[in-house]
């Protein structure tokens, strides 16, 4: 992944869940839905700007999704400040992967990247 600015004092924490209710498997239909946490841990505040998504299911196909702030917005965080959005993403597999990077852009309009670990999309498994 290519991050072209410097990195942002962020800390991004991640919870995914399948949704059974929206998925349907007999059509190759796997949903997915995630908590994102962002966390400003710098002393000024930032404004997310942008992100940038590879999604890859378990057949190695890619969906790149990128644009303008998350779920509508381009929150400004303070200093030690949270923002917590709900988001979701659909697989033709019952696996996957998300990773990305966020564009955040501070009061002097500086740019800086916050990468987004690759975390997992999976169907929870049953222990017999």
């Amino acid at each position: 992944m290519n991050l072209s600015h410097p990195l942002a004092p962020i800390q991004i924490q991640v919870k995914s869940d399948y949704l059974e209710d929206q998925s349907i498997p007999m059509q190759h239909i796997y949903t997915f839905g995630y908590q994102i946490t962002i966390t400003n841990m710098g002393e000024q505040p930032l404004t997310l700007r942008r992100r940038f998504w590879q999604i890859s299911d378990d057949n190695q196909q890619v969906e790149t999704v990128e644009g303008e702030g998350v779920v509508g917005q381009q929150p400004t965080l303070q200093a030690g400040e949270r923002f917590i959005y709900h988001s979701g993403a659909q697989l033709k597999t019952p696996y996957g992967q998300m990773q990305g990077h966020y564009t955040f852009e501070d009061e002097q309009g500086s740019f800086f990247s916050a990468p987004i670990p690759a975390f997992l999309l999976s169907i929870p498994r049953t222990i017999h």
